[in-house]
């Protein structure tokens, strides 16, 4: 007799598809089909506001500069160096004889330092032709005066007053200080304005080191949220942070307050909880799709 072939009919593609999404429903839920439209950006650093208080203090950084430099120059042409009896570095009295040079007609001319001082720089040579039009022979920082000039955000110039008090960190000591002049210009870009803080030490100081000043304002301790002065962009649209939300950027407009160790206080435009970019950037924009990665570090 024939043999009668008993094999099953194969279950439609549509039962197959079926029993699968039974399956994976009762384990756990599947990824949806269109999981590949969602966002895959760059990987950032994100950080949650949180609340803080703050003291009383504006941070700034800046360089330090000379108060007031003398450029020191012979009246006359045409006289050559003969001696130097001073040096960059050395500390001068008012009267003091820097050089001397020889005059065209013979006789000798001397050069003295009008102020007391630090002697910054020289440009004296033996046997140099010294001219009253040329490069300064010597140039002092006047009374070994400097200033840190320090950059403050706009909203913080309205809380510093002359003669208010400062700590201000040069390389790794800290000297005295205090406010003695406020800029009246903010540059565009950064919304950024001065501050003249003077320096009172004994040490030497040199011109054009890094310095970071805590300024004691009048104010009173403020609570608000606060974020790593990192996450602040300043530009000429104003200050703003930029936010995580469903994996894409947005950028919000801040009002910020008092700075410390690093953090500001956000006064306006975030809430506790929000998802921030600890470090910002202009490489990020409105709406770009990014892969949030909280901080395990201190991004100070």
């Amino acid at each position: 007799m024939p043999m009668t072939d008993f094999t099953a009919p194969a279950p439609s593609r549509k039962l197959a598809a079926l029993a699968a999404a039974l399956i994976c429903l009762a384990a756990q839920p599947c990824l949806a089909a269109d999981d590949d439209d969602a966002p895959k950006g760059a990987a950032v650093t994100v950080i949650n506001a949180t609340k803080a208080c703050f003291a009383a203090i504006v941070e700034v950084t800046g360089p330090v500069i000379a108060r007031d430099e003398t450029m020191i120059r012979p009246e006359r042409q045409g006289l050559k160096v003969s001696e130097i009896l001073a040096d960059p570095g050395d500390t001068v009295t008012a009267g003091q004889t820097l050089a001397r040079l020889i005059l065209p007609e013979g006789g000798t001319a001397l050069v003295q330092a009008p102020v007391a001082g630090l002697i910054a720089t020289s440009s004296a040579v033996i046997g140099a032709t010294a001219s009253g039009r040329g490069e300064a022979l010597f140039s002092i920082i006047a009374r070994s005066e400097f200033d840190l000039v320090g950059l403050v955000p706009t909203e913080d110039i309205s809380t510093l007053k002359v003669n208010q008090p400062a700590k201000v960190k040069i390389g790794a000591d800290w000297v005295d200080g205090r406010v003695r002049r406020i800029g009246t210009t903010v540059e565009p870009n950064s919304q950024l304005g001065q501050v003249f803080i003077a320096l009172t030490t004994n040490r030497r100081l040199l011109v054009n080191a890094s310095g970071r000043a805590l300024i004691t304002t009048n104010q009173n301790q403020s609570c608000g949220i606060s974020v790593p002065l990192t996450s602040i962009l300043y530009g000429s649209g104003g200050t703003v942070v930029q936010v995580v939300r469903r994996q894409r950027i947005e950028t919000r407009r801040v009002e910020v307050g008092l700075m410390a160790a690093g953090q500001v206080e956000i006064r306006e435009g975030l809430t506790e909880g929000d998802v921030v970019v600890a470090r910002a950037g202009a490489l990020l924009r409105e709406g770009d799709p990014v892969r949030p990665v909280t901080a395990s570090v201190d991004t100070k």
